[in-house]
């Protein structure tokens, strides 16, 4: 099997942690299935595990602990909300899990420039080296605190990201200026005739990159969110923009936390999962693996069976999940659970599995030779586990059959929701 590692394509191996690409890409080069399925079985274990923390910052009364529950799809008021006010309310960093993936999580830090929280001590307070990345938000313009604490961040080494709150009341402040066709009531040479919300943000973006620029302060964009809109102005692209920052192994995770609000987030949401598809169909030959009765394909149900589950919970395609967009877009849940066609994930079973692994069978011993260019995983061990190949192309194709049916389900509840 020497130099069968020179076909394993490398990209199939960027969502894994460092640590165990080495190992699993060394069991595929030996042509050693045993070892190679249990190191899939770790590498989909960790994936769970990863942790990713987030650290919200920025002045009082910026908009911290909504832009928190924003991300963590939960509403201000909510049992396991961040709390929020006109006033600061974090007085230490409080910690806030994902309600869903609680390996992503969310910190509200204090806000900086009060007697307690100064600028020149700020990062040492809040345990700077816990964090991935911090997000700066203001609800006005950047101030000075702000642009202390990210060269302060930079000179550090760790990302950081400007956001500018509250958008939508400064649109709404601006529309009060115009009549109902939209026509300024006073004339003014600092504003339009005609309303144009574009041009608006436009301005507001305009001041707060002025003011960082003035600071001297190294940074890329600025992105414009409401709180109470997550797919509306900036926030689709800024999630984008963390997702592709983040490093290759922490992505999976990041991007199973994003609501499934935004179209952008849904097509990469399918994207990156795809990629790991390959490793979910190796795992299923494991120990646990079982004949299907009538066929010489094994297959592990019950873990195809958790993948089915997660790939609904990822598109949001649980009750929990239904019940949060309808709440969030004013929709009956019904109108939404209506334009799905794949099974919701409660009604996953072992049963439904093995009826569509049955279905399957026949494509998986079809599509074996063309699966071994799809999947660089079996090509060391072709020809000499003909059987294990067959099962690990029909498992393959039901994952990622499915994985299309769900992401096309989660477009459709999107495009009913936003009606």
């Amino acid at each position: 099997m020497a130099g069968a590692g020179e076909n394993i394509d490398p990209e199939a191996f960027s969502s894994i942690p460092p640590e165990l690409q080495e190992e699993l890409k060394a069991a595929l080069e030996k042509g050693d299935l045993v070892a190679a399925v249990s190191k899939a079985q770790e590498v989909l274990c960790s994936a769970d595990k990863v942790d990713l923390n987030i650290a919200i910052t920025g002045i009082t009364g910026s908009g911290k602990s909504s832009f928190v529950n924003a991300m963590r799809g939960v509403e201000d008021g909510d049992k396991d909300a961040a709390a929020t006010g006109v006033t600061e309310t974090t007085s230490k960093p409080a910690r806030f899990p994902h309600p869903q993936y609680p390996n992503v999580i969310f910190w509200d830090l204090p806000g900086i420039g009060t007697q307690t929280f100064q600028a020149d001590t700020y990062l040492q307070q809040v345990s700077f080296d816990r964090y991935d990345f911090f997000i700066i938000i203001s609800g006005t313009r950047f101030r000075e605190y702000d642009i202390k604490l990210a060269r302060e961040i930079q000179r550090l080494g760790k990302c950081f990201y400007f956001v500018r709150s509250k958008v939508d009341q400064d649109l709404n402040n601006e529309r009060r200026l115009y009549d109902q066709s939209g026509c300024l009531k006073k004339p003014s040479a600092s504003r339009p005739l005609q309303y144009a919300e574009d041009v608006i943000l436009n301005k507001i973006r305009d001041n707060c990159m002025e003011n960082l620029q003035k600071g001297k302060v190294d940074f890329r964009q600025v992105f414009l969110v409401s709180n109470w809109c997550t797919s509306k102005y900036d926030f689709p692209r800024l999630q984008e923009t963390l997702v592709h920052e983040l490093p290759s192994y922490k992505r999976l995770a990041f991007l199973r936390s994003l609501p499934n609000l935004a179209k952008e987030i849904l097509e990469e949401k399918k994207k990156y999962l795809m990629k790991q598809v390959w490793l979910t169909s190796l795992a299923s030959l494991g120990a646990s693996a079982l004949p299907l009765p009538g066929f010489s394909t094994v297959c592990d149900v019950a873990l195809l069976m958790s993948a089915l589950k997660q790939y609904c919970q990822d598109f949001g395609l649980d009750s929990n999940s239904l019940e949060k967009i309808a709440s969030l877009t004013n929709k009956p849940v019904e109108e939404l659970r209506a334009v799905i066609k794949s099974p919701l994930a409660h009604e996953i079973t072992k049963d439904l599995v093995i009826k569509l692994l049955s279905k399957t069978v026949g494509g998986g011993v079809k599509y074996t030779l063309l699966f071994k260019n799809i999947l660089p995983v079996v090509r060391p061990v072709i020809g000499s586990v003909v059987s294990g190949t067959i099962s690990c192309a029909t498992s393959y194709i039901l994952l990622k059959g499915f994985l299309n049916a769900v992401a096309d389900d989660a477009m459709s509840v999107l495009e009913k929701a936003l009606e």
